[in-house]
């Protein structure tokens, strides 16, 4: 009775241990609550808004890894988009020459923003790791539906776990099968369990449902061998639907993409449902009765096609998100454990002949097409500053369904004597940013493209604000020894000072440190909300190994006498000026892409 009493509590140990709770919730909840403002003046819901986080809430995203880049160097990409943008009669023509010699072959919609990388690029695996942690993503589903899509999945758990271990928090990983029990099918399930699951590998990084490690396959064709036996007794099976418009035809299976109006999945015994799917766009149309159709047919459901709103007639509707937003508040309504989002970097698609399956003429692409017609929500580098837009709109979304952290209160007003370091001994909050994210990026891309970024230099990992009547002051932490102060765009602080996102550049109204600092640091007001600034005062400032204080009087900013409440951001080694995209490619920015740090007394 001891034993057995001894191994359940050791069972309920590890099972705890391995399942999501509220501190991974929390260490992975979307930019830990700090406000953003997107390319389209919509800022993210805060904690007023949200509530507080709920740690029965979990959301999905659909990954793949099948980039594989191909070795052809005599090869080019091929994006569909630029294609018709140049040449909108290829539309029509299989033989065009714009469409190159590769035909069948794969092409792109877009491209994205860390280029047309292959899934193995360490740079890139790193970079989605922290911006899906940042997201609020707890799972990625690995897309292991046809043949040849594991490319690099051993690349990808190797770098998230050395992610894991830099304090990074990136989604769990998991696997989805093809949505029916097939040879294929049985043998995959066997192949991942045999080289993954049944060694123990990554375990950091499993993903569980139901206190065993989840799989989105079919368990119906297992059989009563001893290794299936473990394998059905392994997992928590929930096998995929395929259908865009019929909903569950059973009660174990989830979805993976519906069209509006959506279903819950699971009914559970009070009633609610544990999942539930949202897209950005749906390769279905009217014509096509709902079902899945390819996506260069007229009237699929693109990005800016809403069933209560029609499509968005404006120019730029591909960039609203008029499907996403009705598909996440159809879930809302749903209001299920898991929500399914699809997708996150697919971006490749394969041009099919007429006679397939697919009712494409004189061609079909059938999963992504165009900027409208395609649901991917990586970032991209042809939408200018708008490039994130979608990024953004799902973590805003993510925040309404799990609800998000409040802003951290400020300790108590407190002078600082800089040069020492000694001082902020109690000052708070204290902000912390991922380490390890400096490396430099050489990879081969697709084809004949390589990549290469050597702009990693000051790892930025800790912060702090402090004030008294007349000043504030700043502290910044770097992994190592600051880099001399003459490097170009060196150590730089950004300050939105009337906590304003539309003044100023991107909200930022004032910054120091853009102009090279001699014995004192420069700071600088925007002029007209362009990257123009103009000197308003210098400001003493004091480089100790690897830390930097700077004493801001709040009369340079126009604060004197208010409430102390702003907004900032560190970067270092920005490339690009006076384009907010570079915070995602160069160097090093603490907080992340467009977030930035709320300082409220």
């Amino acid at each position: 009775m001891k034993k057995f009493l001894l191994l359940l509590v050791v069972n309920l140990c590890i099972s705890l241990h391995n399942t999501p709770g509220i501190a991974q919730l929390v260490s992975r909840h979307p930019g830990n609550g700090l406000p953003a403002t997107d390319a389209l003046q919509r800022t993210l819901s805060m904690h007023a808004e949200t509530g507080d986080i709920k740690s029965d809430k979990f959301v999905a995203i659909f990954y793949w890894n099948w980039h594989k880049g191909w070795d052809d160097t005599t090869q080019t990409v091929k994006n569909i988009s630029q294609i018709l943008i140049k040449h909108p009669e290829a539309l029509k023509i299989y033989d065009h020459p714009a469409w190159g010699t590769l035909k069948p072959g794969r092409f792109f919609w877009g491209e994205p923003l860390f280029g047309y990388y292959q899934s193995a690029d360490p740079w890139v695996l790193r970079k989605h790791a922290e911006m899906l942690s940042d997201a609020g993503i707890d799972v990625i589903f690995l897309d292991d539906t046809g043949e040849g899509h594991q490319y690099a999945t051993k690349e990808l758990f190797e770098e998230w776990e050395k992610a894991l271990k830099q304090g990074v928090n990136p989604p769990k990983i998991a696997f989805m099968l093809e949505f029916t029990a097939s040879k294929r099918s049985l043998h995959t399930i066997r192949k991942i369990y045999r080289q993954i699951y049944k060694p123990g590998r990554y375990k950091d990084l499993w993903f569980y449902w139901k206190g065993k490690p989840l799989v989105m396959a079919y368990p119906d064709n297992l059989t009563d061998s001893p290794e299936d036996r473990e394998i059905r007794e392994f997992f928590t099976f929930r096998p995929g639907q395929p259908d865009y418009v019929k909903g569950p035809q059973r009660n174990d299976q989830w979805a993976w993409l519906e069209n509006y109006p959506l279903h819950g999945y699971v009914k559970k015994e009070d009633g609610r449902y544990e999942q539930a799917a949202v897209g950005i766009a749906q390769n279905a149309s009217f014509e096509s009765r709902g079902m899945c159709c390819a996506f260069n047919i007229p009237g699929t459901f693109g990005r800016s096609y809403s069933h209560k709103k029609g499509v968005d007639p404006r120019v730029d509707g591909y960039l609203r998100g008029y499907n996403f937003s009705e598909q996440w508040e159809a879930a809302l309504e749903i209001d299920p454990e898991m929500v399914f989002v699809t997708g996150w970097n697919e971006y490749t698609v394969e041009m099919l002949l007429p006679q397939s399956i697919w009712t494409g003429w004189p061609f079909s692409f059938v999963d992504q097409f165009d900027w409208d017609r395609s649901r991917d929500i990586e970032p991209n580098n042809e939408w200018g500053d708008k490039g994130d837009v979608y990024y953004y709109q799902l973590i805003d979304y993510v925040r309404k369904f799990k609800g998000t952290l409040p802003t951290p209160k400020a300790s108590s007003s407190k002078s600082i004597k800089i040069g020492s370091c000694n001082d902020w001994e109690g000052v708070a909050p204290h902000y912390k940013h991922y380490r390890g994210n400096t490396v430099h990026r050489n990879h081969r891309g697709y084809f004949n493209r390589i990549y290469i970024n050597n702009t990693g230099r000051n790892d930025l990992v800790a912060a702090k604000v402090a004030r008294d009547n007349r000043h504030l002051y700043f502290y910044v932490e770097t992994a190592e020894k600051l880099t001399p102060k003459s490097d170009r765009n060196w150590m730089m602080l950004f300050i939105d000072a009337d906590n304003n996102p539309f003044t100023g550049w991107n909200g930022y109204d004032y910054v120091i440190n853009r102009i090279t600092p001699g014995e004192k640091a420069i700071i600088e007001k925007n002029r007209n909300g362009w990257w123009s600034w103009e000197k308003v005062g210098d400001v003493p400032y004091a480089v100790k190994g690897n830390k930097l204080e700077i004493k801001v009087a709040k009369i340079l900013m126009e604060m004197e006498g208010k409430p102390v409440k702003f907004q900032f951001k560190w970067s270092d080694n920005m490339q690009d000026e006076g384009n907010i995209m570079d915070f995602y490619l160069n160097g090093d920015t603490m907080p992340g892409g467009r977030f930035n740090y709320l300082y409220e007394e």
